[in-house]
Parts: C-alpha cells; sequence; structure tokens
C-alpha cells in the first residue's frame, strides 16, 4: 500500500516481518532511534519484485525504483506514523542528500534569557564524555596503490599425508544350533533338597514380595521422563513461553487516524471478532473539529481470519463507540455505549448469513488458513456491508458524558426501580448496566414497560417515517425515548461531589462465561426458523415474578481517583423525603495511582476480583474487607489495560502504554511479572484473550494507533497443572489470613499504646498529688546539688582554694 503526501519525493510504504528479514531493516534491531534509515540497492528491491511480485510490499512502488537514477535508494523508518506507514522511500537523488545534512537544534532554558554569555577555556578530561573522538577511516581520494611489499618466510620440514588399511576378510553366513540342556530326575531330586537352594530362596523371598506389593501398588508402565517434562514445561521450560504474532487488521479504507477502544470476540463465530474505533483526539481539538467529525461515521469492525483486508460488517453508531457488548443470549443483539452518552443497539439477525459463511467456518477443529491478497477469489472481495442502529437511548434522561462500560445482566435474574432482585422466567437477557463519567451507575430494560397492541405498533411505525426500511423493528419502542430504570450516585459523603465511576463488575458476572453453550442454541433455534425472542418481546416489570432471597448485590466499582469501592446497587427511601437514595458505600480503598481501567473477576474463582489502573494492580477477595490480597509496586510505565487468562488461573496479561505486555504467572512469582513481550511501538488499549480449540487459544490486543494484533498463546501458558487450581486458591487462603494476622497485631499495638498513654497519665496524676513538704525537699536538694557544682568549677578555676566556702550571690 502506498500513500501520497505533500512531499513528492517521499512516498511511505508498509514493510511487513518477513519483508524487514530479507532487507535487514527490523524495527527496534536494525533500524533504531539513533539510525532510523538504511541505504537498499537497486538491484536488491528489483530482485525481491521479480521473486514475490505482487506480495512484495515495494510492488506498489515498483515504477518509482526502476526509475530511480541512483544505485542505493535511501529507506526510513517513521516511528511516529507523519506519513501514514511504518516506513517511507526518498524517490530522488536531491531528497536523499538533504536528508543527510546535519541540522542542529539549540535549546536554553527560558529563566537564561537575556542573561550575559561569558566564555571560558574547559579542560576535556576533567569531565567524562567531553571530547570528541576522530576516528581513522579509509579515503578514497587519498589511496595510495602498494608496489612493493616486504614479507618474511620460514623453512618447514615436508609433511606426508599416508593411509592404511588392515586385511579383509571374505564375510561368511554361519549358524549354530544346540539342545536345551535339562536336569534328569536324579539331579532334580538332589538339587531341590540342596541347602544352598533353600538359603538362596530364604534370602530373597523377602525382596521378591516387597516388589510385588509395589507393582499392585503403582503402575510400573508411567513414564517418569514424560510427566517431569510437563511439569517442567509449565513452569520453568523457557523455549516456547512468548506469544507468537498470528495475524493483524487495520481499517485500510478510512484514512482518519483512529484508535481501538474495545474488543470483543463473537460467541458463537470462530474466527470472529469485532472491534471499536474511535478519533484519535484530545478533549481540546474533538471540540475544535466537532464540525468535520459529523460527517466521518462511528463504526464498531467485524474482521474475519478469512480477509484480513476488508471488514465483513460495519455497524453505524451516531457517535464514537467507546464499550459494546454481545447479548449472552443471543449474539445477534448488540448494546453499545457512546461518548455522548446515549446507549445504541443493533440486531444483525438479518446479517447472521453472511458472517457465517466466512472461509474459516464455524468448526473449532477446522484449521485457518490464509491466503495472500493477490490469490482470493473475485467473489470474495465483496463490498463492506454497513448496518444503520436499530434503537439509541434518550439524550435527555441518560448519561451527560462518555459511557465507560457496559454489562449485561444474567439471564437467570432482573431487578426492578428499587434494586430488588426477581428470577428471571424467560432466561433471555434483558437488562444492562452501564456506568459514566457524569458520576452515574443506570440499570435499563429493552423491554416496553407497557404492551404495544399490533395497531398500536403499527402507527409507531408509520411516525417514523424517516427510519429505512432495512431497519429492524426490534427495538422500535426504544429509539430516542429509552430511560434508564434506576440511577445510582456514588456520594463523597458529607461534601456534594461523587465518585467518577469508570468501571464496574457484578457478583453474578461469572455467570456469563457459562452462557456459550445457550448462545450456540439460541443461533440454531433462530436457523432453523424459530421466532427470535427479542422480536416479541413482552412487558416484564410489571410481573409479579418469586423475588430470589440471599441474593448478593453488592458489587465493586473503580473510579477515576484510583479507589476501589464496594457498594450495593439496593435503593433504599429517605425517612425525611421518602425519595429513592443509593446506600452508602460498604468499603473505599485507594491503591491505585491512576484511574481504575481494568475491574474483572477471574473466570475460576467468583470471589476473586483483578484491578488495575495507573502504575500498579491489585487482587481483591469478595468479603475480605481488610485490604487487597496483592498489590504490586509501581511499574517502570504505566498500565493501561489487562485481562485474566480463560485457561490458567494464575495467570494474567497485562498492557502498558510503551507496546510492551507484562504476562503475571502467580505460581512463578507475586512481586513481579514472569515475562515481559514487545508486541508495538504505541500504547496497548484493549486485551481479549479467545479459545479457538483444546490446543490453540488466541489473544487479541489492541494499539492506540487502530491495529489489532491477534498472537497465539504459547502452550505454557495455555495448559494448566494438574492441580494449579488448587495450588492458585491455596495461595490466595495463605494470603487472607496473613491479613488477619496484620489487621490482629495492629490492634494489639493500639491497645498497647493506649496503655502506654494510660500509664503516663497516671504518673502525671501523681506528680500532681504530692505534699508541699515533699516538693520543697526535692527544691532544697537540687539547690544543694547546685551549690557543690559551683564550688568544684571555681576549685577548677583557682578563684577559691578547697577550704574556703562559697557563698552565692545573685548578680
Amino acid at each position: 500500500m502506498v500513500v501520497t503526501c505533500s512531499h513528492p519525493e517521499i512516498f511511505p510504504v508498509v514493510l511487513t516481518t518477513k519483508t524487514q528479514e530479507i532487507f535487514n531493516c527490523r524495527i527496534n534491531e536494525d533500524m533504531t532511534d539513533e539510525q532510523p534509515y538504511k541505504l537498499l540497492k537497486k538491484e536488491d528491491i528489483i530482485e525481491d519484485l521479480h521473486n514475490r511480485a505482487a506480495v512484495s510490499d515495494f510492488h506498489p512502488l515498483r515504477k518509482i525504483v526502476r526509475e530511480y537514477p541512483g544505485e542505493e535508494l535511501l529507506l526510513v523508518y517513521d516511528k511516529e506514523f507523519k506519513y501514514g506507514l511504518n516506513f517511507y522511500l526518498i524517490g530522488t537523488e536531491e531528497g536523499k542528500e538533504n536528508y543527510f545534512k546535519i541540522t542542529y537544534m539549540i535549546t536554553r532554558k527560558r529563566s537564561e534569557f537575556g542573561a550575559p554569555i561569558k566564555f571560558s577555556d574547559h579542560n576535556a578530561s576533567s569531565v567524562k564524555d567531553t571530547y570528541i573522538e576522530c576516528t581513522a577511516y579509509p579515503d578514497k581520494n587519498f589511496t595510495v596503490k602498494q608496489l612493493e611489499k616486504d614479507v618474511g618466510m620460514q623453512v618447514v620440514p615436508k609433511i606426508n599425508t599416508i593411509s592404511t588399511q588392515t586385511k579383509w576378510t571374505y564375510p561368511k553366513n554361519a549358524s549354530t544350533q544346540y539342545c536345551p540342556r535339562e536336569f534328569s530326575e536324579e539331579e532334580r531330586e538332589t538339587l531341590g533338597q540342596s541347602k544352598s537352594l533353600t538359603d538362596f530362596l530364604n534370602n530373597v523371598s523377602v525382596s521378591v514380595e516387597i516388589a510385588l506389593q509395589q507393582n499392585e501398588i503403582m503402575n510400573t508402565f508411567i513414564d517418569d521422563w514424560k510427566n517431569l517434562a510437563e511439569e517442567e514445561g509449565t513452569f520453568g521450560d523457557k523455549s516456547d513461553t512468548h506469544l507468537k504474532e498470528y495475524q493483524s487488521f487495520t481499517d485500510l479504507h478510512n484514512l482518519t487516524e483512529k484508535t481501538i477502544t474495545c474488543v470483543s470476540w463473537h460467541p458463537t463465530i470462530y474466527g470472529l471478532i469485532a472491534v471499536s474505533v474511535a478519533v484519535r483526539l484530545s478533549f481540546e481539538e474533538r471540540i475544535h473539529f466537532s464540525g468535520k467529525l459529523l460527517l466521518q461515521p462511528s463504526l464498531i469492525l467485524f474482521w474475519s481470519f478469512s480477509d484480513p483486508i476488508h471488514p465483513q460488517l460495519m455497524l453505524e453508531s451516531p457517535d464514537d463507540i467507546f464499550c459494546f457488548k454481545f447479548c449472552p443470549t443471543d449474539p445477534n443483539i448488540i448494546a453499545g455505549g457512546c461518548i455522548n452518552g446515549q446507549i445504541v443497539m443493533w440486531d444483525i439477525t438479518a446479517h447472521a448469513s453472511r458472517i457465517e459463511n466466512i472461509k474459516t467456518g464455524s468448526s473449532r477443529s477446522k484449521k485457518v488458513t490464509l491466503k495472500p491478497m493477490f490469490l482470493l477469489e473475485p467473489g470474495s472481495n465483496k463490498e463492506v456491508m454497513y448496518i444503520r442502529h436499530c434503537a439509541v437511548s434518550s439524550i435527555e434522561n441518560g448519561h451527560k458524558k462518555v459511557i465507560t462500560d457496559i454489562h449485561w445482566l444474567s439471564d437467570t435474574f432482573e431487578i426492578n426501580r428499587m434494586g430488588s432482585v426477581y428470577e428471571n422466567r424467560s432466561e433471555i437477557c434483558c437488562q444492562l448496566v452501564t456506568c459514566s463519567a457524569d458520576c452515574t451507575i443506570c440499570f435499563w430494560d429493552i423491554r416496553p414497560q407497557k404492551a404495544l397492541t399490533p395497531q398500536q405498533t403499527e402507527k409507531k411505525k408509520e411516525e417514523n417515517i424517516e427510519i429505512p426500511y432495512d431497519i429492524p423493528s426490534t427495538f422500535l419502542h426504544l429509539d430516542l425515548s429509552w430511560k434508564p430504570l434506576a440511577k445510582i450516585r456514588l456520594s463523597k459523603g458529607d461534601t456534594s461531589l461523587d465518585h467518577c465511576p469508570t468501571k464496574i463488575s457484578l457478583s453474578e458476572e461469572h455467570l456469563l462465561y457459562r452462557t456459550q453453550e445457550k448462545a450456540v442454541a439460541q443461533s440454531k433455534a433462530t436457523k432453523v426458523g424459530e421466532m427470535n425472542p427479542y422480536h416479541n418481546l413482552e412487558a416484564g416489570l410489571a410481573n409479579p415474578f418469586k423475588p430470589i432471597e440471599d441474593f448478593c448485590t453488592k458489587f465493586f466499582v473503580g473510579t477515576e481517583e484510583g479507589e476501589v469501592i464496594y457498594t450495593d446497587w439496593k435503593m433504599e427511601r429517605d425517612p425525611d423525603t421518602g425519595r429513592l437514595m443509593t446506600k452508602k458505600p460498604v468499603n473505599l480503598y485507594t491503591v491505585h495511582d491512576g484511574a481504575v481501567h481494568t475491574i474483572q473477576r477471574s473466570p475460576f474463582y467468583k470471589d476473586i476480583i483483578l484491578t488495575i489502573g495507573g502504575w500498579n494492580l491489585a487482587i481483591w477477595k469478595e468479603g475480605v474487607m481488610i485490604g487487597p490480597l496483592l498489590q504490586s509496586c509501581c511499574a517502570p510505565k504505566r498500565y493501561t489495560s489487562g485481562h485474566w487468562s480463560l485457561t490458567r488461573p494464575g495467570v494474567f496479561y497485562i498492557g502498558r502504554e510503551d507496546g510492551y505486555i507484562d504476562i503475571w504467572d502467580l505460581l512463578e512469582k507475586t512481586h513481579e511479572p514472569a515475562q515481559s513481550q514487545n508486541i508495538c511501538i504505541t500504547m496497548i488499549t484493549y486485551i481479549k484473550p479467545w479459545i479457538l480449540s483444546a490446543k490453540q487459544q488466541f489473544i487479541a490486543i489492541a494499539d492506540y494507533y487502530g491495529t489489532l494484533h491477534i498472537l497465539e498463546i504459547p502452550w505454557t501458558l495455555s495448559h494448566p497443572s494438574s492441580n494449579e487450581i488448587a495450588s492458585v486458591n491455596h495461595y490466595f487462603e495463605r494470603e487472607v489470613k496473613h491479613l488477619e494476622y496484620v489487621e490482629h497485631r495492629k490492634k494489639i499495638r493500639e491497645q498497647e499504646k493506649e496503655q502506654m498513654e494510660l500509664e503516663i497519665e497516671k504518673e502525671k496524676i501523681k506528680t500532681y498529688q504530692k505534699s508541699k513538704e515533699q516538693i520543697e525537699a526535692e527544691l532544697k536538694m537540687d539547690y544543694e546539688n547546685y551549690l557543690e557544682l559551683e564550688k568544684t568549677v571555681l576549685v577548677n578555676l583557682g578563684l577559691i582554694k578547697v577550704s574556703e566556702k562559697v557563698s552565692h550571690i545573685d548578680i
């Protein structure tokens, strides 16, 4: 791919990892910040074009390369993507000479502006690194041809190489036959009665019995070396522990600089992944370019392993999407949160066949095969399908700022306006929870509060004549009138300020990991012609469902200030006004030094929560109010995203702002990451692992420049040991005991401190209760000691003799 720019001699180009290895221009190895350029021979590029044809990354620039007048072209590494791609070629000799010109930039502190300048001599040897070394180099202009050379020779004895061969005889086939030797009857009787045989049997019988017992207890045919290798491969083998690059996706059709904000694998179609993109602008720049941004589409892109160039679907939104989720019970229903505070709903049921007929198929066991772009079938390059949203929430009654997190409630329960929990008889996910930068957490219900008659539905369709005909009417009752079911504000106590939530984690969130089978069944039922349950929604808020007792309505919240709050979503009435109000938080911890961007429950333990924010991470156990089980020290770079491993309970992945990913393994290390790996050159914005099969797992890593990296997880990071779940659980239980011990010792120390303060107070009281005679006796004793000291000083100075007396005189 080539991108035109304002400089006619500069030609941007994308070089893949294979091309970088061929021309020795690998990023961060051959091409660095100190030397970001390399001279490529023209004949080498032409040879690559001849060998790889259209697959060559220089194919778009083939004409420029062939017409280049010189022998070497200058390739420059564009780290900041100034011209849109990761490299660029300079197509003229004049441009190459201009690039090599030396440019000096002189800087000075602002406080030194206008100050007088003083020049002085400086000794270069007095300070380290203050001299310039002029090394010798060959100069073609001053090459002296060698005409005579003085060489010394040494005479050595002559060496002969001789080989010898031993005598060889003609081989002959030979065979030997013999008859088995058997004891006679007399020999058998004599041997059976011999003392030596009896002593031998008595000596070895005990050992033989022990061996037979061991064979019964354990399997002697177990391959111990194989089991040992499995354990070493899980914990200690470093030969295959790094993530391997498998695929990458970049939107080449949109020239606007965008970043990836959220990633989600499709629950039922394997090899299909959805990403939401947003314009890469700061808050001030977004306000300045607000008029132009309205003309650009805000999209969620569906990528497939079968086509790395063209998205399968594009979901349109009224504004940039910062979070979205597939519905657990029907993956054709998607809900997303916008930067303007609106919730957007899509129904892609009509387009399900398009994304299901991808080349990888829906079978887990089928291996994904990738083809180069020029080898794809003509029919595979189809036009991208744009799908408009079918409903958005009300602007007046929803969030006022960007929605930072969104979750579907489990299909096992639902809540009412008070936050009370009831059973969900339909077993369909119909409620959502969102949090926003406007300091609110809202619960939403996608069902109509009052059931509409067919006549009312037709009338509503006639009123909304501006809606295109291809938009499904699944959520027509919500469009521009959708209001939250309940709204929660997290107050900061006596002040009028509120906490600003960024991420939330519900107590029943772990149940969503088990709804994949239901989603598959729902998808199959839709295929065979059954009615999609979301097309025939009923009002469920007024139905007197049975309440669920002993349901945990408490949840974790992460804030912009780095706080982790444990609170309750149930509302209570104010005794004075009778209004519904939010309960006070159960606990509040300030452990992170930046905004919390990840708060996630472990897929193996429903009460273990991972929180990441700022430069550190923490692991919590629900019900333990003392503090976190694990709190890391400050990392060298800011953490930006994270996710638990789906198959190993002690492993989780954390992305950093410098493009590295830290892999933590609690069974190996608990104070630092087990390993770090560089993925890209910019900030990692989202991490999402995925299980393809029992033998293959992938992890999707999105970066700030809009590239989605798909990496294969190695065996050591995807396959747990036989007792890893119990080992990690034992570690968490041990940390709980440590916290309880520290808290117990803290109480003891506080009691000891109070006892010491009480003793000091008693001593003071005793001092105040002394009699007048005791005080006068103590003062008299102090005065006599003073006189004795005065006399000693005067004698030492020679002013008085020892026999003389000193009378105290006030001066």
